[in-house]
Formats: C-alpha cells, structure tokens, sequence
C-alpha cells in the first residue's frame, strides 16, 4: 500500500498503554509503557490488528503526539468500535513481549496510581480520590491528565536525546 507522504505527517506519534506491573533487575516497578507507533506494524504484533490500530492512533494526529491507548478507546465510542479495529488486548502483549525481548525501543515507566489512572481514563474523565485527613474527595480531571502526559513528554524528549524510539523512522528489521 503507497505511504503518500503520510508518516511524514503522522511520524513521532506514541503509543501509551498500562499493563501488569513488572520489576527489572534495578526493582523498580514498571506498570506503562511508551512506544513508537511504527512498533505496531512490526510482524511479531498479532496482524492485521496492530496495522488498523496504527492507522487509528496515527490519523490526523501531530507528531510528537502521545497517545494513550484509553484515548483510542473514548474515541472508538467508549470501545464498542473495536471489535472493528483491531484486538487491543492481544496487541499489547505482543507489543510488551517485543519490549521485554528488545524488539523495539519504550519508555518503560512507573506510574504512580493517580497518574495511571488518569492515563487509563479517557481524556475527559475524572479521577475521584479520598483524603483521610480531609475526610472528602479530591477530583482530578482533564488538567491533570494533560499535566501527566507533558511530564511523559519530557521524559521521552530525555530519552530520546537525539534518537528518536526505535523503530520510528528506521525500518524495522527482517525476521530471521
């Protein structure tokens, strides 16, 4: 299928997912992660699923954009549309095994709970919290979630440092 120019306007798209916390050998718990969104058209992600979600994730977004994946899921008609798209489900894993195996390149994160569940709420959702001290709720909103994913953004900008999350540009590799 021709590109037409189109990853040039859709490149340095992200992907943000949670998943099941894990712990590399420095303990640190790691329970999101941030790829490239080429990393879905690579051919150890479950196909044709991970190519319709990138044309999803990638459409009319900026570059340098993040993503979360509970986005996708607001946009998807709050996720009734994605038995249209794509197993998300099943892509995540195949994304997070490719991650574990150094198929590609993530910003591996550990999310605090707030933070989390604010990236895995749409985007104009709430996140109700209690304070016992206060004996009420805390409301975090849109504002906080948009503050999380400019904190992402840096963090990625640091990790990146000049190299863009492989495989971002550069073509992925043949398999063996």
């Amino acid at each position: 299928m021709p590109n037409h120019g189109s990853e040039q306007s859709t490149g340095g798209v992200y992907l943000l997912f949670a998943h099941e916390a894990y712990y590399p050998a420095h303990g640190q718990e790691i329970n999101t992660s941030l790829v490239a969104a080429a990393s879905l058209l690579h051919p150890r992600v479950r196909q044709p699923d991970g190519t319709r979600i990138h044309e999803r994730l990638t459409h009319s977004r900026r570059p340098g954009e993040i993503v979360p994946l509970a986005t996708l899921t607001h946009e998807l008609d709050g996720g009734t549309l994605w038995l249209q798209v794509g197993d998300w489900a099943a892509v995540t894993a195949d994304l997070l095994k490719l991650i574990h195996d150094r198929g590609c390149d993530a910003l591996s994160l550990g999310l605090p709970p707030i933070a989390r569940a604010l990236v895995c709420s749409g985007p104009r959702s709430e996140v109700r919290v209690y304070d016992p001290t206060t004996e009420g709720y805390r409301v975090f909103g849109s504002a906080d979630r948009i503050e999380v994913l400019v904190e992402i953004g840096k963090q990625l900008a640091r990790a990146e440092a000049g190299r863009p999350l492989w495989p971002g540009d550069m073509p992925l590799p043949h398999p063996h």
